[in-house]
Formats: structure tokens, C-alpha cells, sequence
């Protein structure tokens, strides 16, 4: 027995095709955790080069410190790279990076730091074994001149965890030949097979404040790397490594959510110590309603007088 197609069975048929062909038409770049960068693609562990094959990266099992997938996000340039003996030691990389000199208005180097059409001057950086020093070298900036950034970096073993760590130990800007603001950055670490990344690595108390004035000079400047990320000492292919994500310990919607939830527990701590102690007032108050009562002297007295002054009254009847 055949079948008949109706004209509206085809037409219903055209539509779903339609439908999956726009839908496999769509680009891979709206992938979650997925966006293309120039020279490569942004997965969730960091940038991957263009001839690389296709795959998701799996973090590995790091102590004191949880390695995470970062998720996609597009940058606007490459991540930089320092050669030692034609080989990348070091690599970073920024959406954003921006400073700012008292009240002066904001300086964004973000260009001229990562452009690979006008790149920055890394000719001074040193690797070692176990230092490194990345020199960003930027000219006159302004009325800034001989303006460069240097992060220092090192790698210690930690006997805690078992495994060899880098960190980033300063941030310094370096202006007007002598002058030089210096940044603690004892926070910013991660282990020697990840790379690290922040939303923000800044001096600004809204960004908990992960670089800290060293020096009076500091004081005057505001510095901030947004979508920071950097790996040093164990950098392979060129790209980044899984990224060890920076977690905020306490910032203050959590301190917030913290306070809020003690003021919580104790209101309902209060709550209940009042309704155990108002059913131990009822207890008590039903207790004492059977208790006897013996009758007062003074109503004895009443009583006794009302009854001889009855039996006189029947005696004189």
C-alpha cells in the first residue's frame, strides 16, 4: 500500500531543512567557552594557535590552588612572548591595560603594548631558571618619557604542595629616566604547568587591589591589566596552558552576604529562645492552677464570727 504525500507534508518536510541547514550554518565562534582571536583561538585553558587540531583541554590535579577552564573571551591581540635561545619563557597577555597618574586623565596602552603591527620593545627582558624579567618598553607617553613597565617573575618549589610554582613578585612603572613606582604583587601565582589568569590585576580597591604600593611614587599612579593572564619558565607549542583562576577571598559582596547571614542566624536564634521560654511560662502557669490554695487566718476569722452570731440568732428565736 503506498503512501501519499500531501503538498503540505512537503512544505512542513522544506521547512525543517531549512531550519537545521541555517542552524549548522551558524558560525563556531558563539560555541560556548569558544571565540577566535588574530593569530589563533580563544578556548576555555587559554589562546590556541590556528594549526593546532580541535579539542577541549583538560585541566590537570593541582593542590592549594584548583586549576579552571577559563572561559572565552575575545582579546583584541595576541599574547605577547619573550624568546630565550629562539624558545617562548615567557607569555602575556591583556584585554585591557590602563594607567592613570594622580588625577590626570587615563592612559590606555593597550596598542601599543600587544599590537603586533607596532610591537612594544622587549629587547631588555631576561629568562633565567628560575627569574625572569618582562620589560615593556614604551617611549614617551605624554608627559611621561622613557615610559616602561617591568614585571618580575620567579619559580620556587613548594614543599606543601609538592610542585614547582611561579609568581609574578612586582610590577613597576618606570618614567622620566630615575623615577619608579613599584607594585607588590605577592598574590599573583599559579603552578609551573598553568598559566594564571584574573579578570583584573590592578591597584584599584574596586579590583581587591592585588597590586600593592611599595613606595611613595606608587601612591600617585593607578594601574590595571583587565583579562589579565600569564604563564612563565614552562611555556610549550606557544600558547598558554590550562589557567589557573584567580578566587577572591573575601570581597566585599561577600563580606555583605557574610554579615547578612550572621544578623540571620541570630534572629532566629533569638526567635526560638523566645518561644522555648514562652512554653515554659505556659507549663509553669497550668501548674500552678492545680495547686491547692489553703484559706487565709483573716477569712477564717469572717467565718466563724458569721456562724456564732447565726446560732445566737436561732438561740433568741
Amino acid at each position: 500500500m503506498s503512501i501519499l504525500r500531501t503538498p503540505a507534508r512537503r512544505g512542513h518536510r522544506k521547512c525543517l531543512t531549512e531550519i537545521i541547514t541555517q542552524s549548522v550554518a551558524v558560525s563556531p565562534v558563539h560555541d560556548e567557552g569558544i571565540a577566535q582571536s588574530e593569530g589563533g583561538m580563544w578556548m576555555d585553558g587559554g589562546l590556541m594557535s590556528a594549526d593546532q587540531p580541535f579539542k577541549r583541554l583538560q585541566p590537570p590535579h593541582v593542590s592549594r590552588r584548583k586549576i579552571l577552564q577559563v572561559q572565552g573571551a575575545a582579546v583584541p591581540f595576541p599574547p605577547l612572548k619573550v624568546l630565550s635561545n629562539g624558545e617562548p619563557c615567557v607569555l602575556f597577555q591583556a584585554r585591557k591595560l590602563s594607567l592613570r597618574y594622580e588625577k590626570q586623565k587615563q592612559l590606555d596602552l593597550t596598542e601599543r603594548a600587544f599590537s603586533p603591527q607596532q610591537p612594544v620593545d622587549t629587547s631588555q627582558s631576561v629568562c633565567r631558571q628560575d627569574k625572569a624579567t618582562l620589560i615593556m618598553r614604551f617611549g614617551d607617553v605624554e608627559d611621561f618619557r622613557g615610559l616602561s613597565i617591568r614585571l618580575q617573575l620567579s619559580k620556587t618549589f613548594w614543599e606543601s604542595s609538592g610542585q614547582w610554582w611561579f609568581s609574578v613578585d612586582s610590577v613597576s612603572l618606570v618614567y622620566n629616566s630615575s623615577e619608579e613606582a613599584v607594585f607588590n604583587a605577592s598574590e599573583v601565582f599559579a603552578p609551573a604547568s598553568s598559566s594564571y589568569h584574573c579578570d583584573h590585576v590592578s591597584s584599584l580597591q574596586r579590583y581587591r587591589a592585588l597590586l600593592l604600593p611599595s613606595n611613595q611614587h606608587a601612591q600617585r599612579w593607578s594601574l590595571t591589566f583587565t583579562n589579565f593572564q600569564i604563564q612563565a619558565f614552562n611555556v610549550s607549542s606557544g600558547s598558554f596552558s590550562p589557567a589557573s583562576v584567580c578566587s577572591p577571598v573575601l570581597t566585599p559582596a561577600i563580606l555583605m552576604g557574610l554579615i547578612t547571614s550572621l544578623i540571620l542566624l541570630l534572629v532566629l536564634a533569638y526567635a526560638l529562645h523566645m518561644v522555648i521560654h514562652l512554653k515554659h511560662i505556659e507549663h509553669q502557669d497550668q501548674h500552678k492552677a492545680h495547686v491547692y490554695y489553703p484559706p487565709s487566718p483573716e477569712r477564717c476569722c469572717v467565718e466563724n464570727d458569721d456562724a456564732e452570731k447565726n446560732i445566737l440568732r436561732q438561740e433568741e428565736n
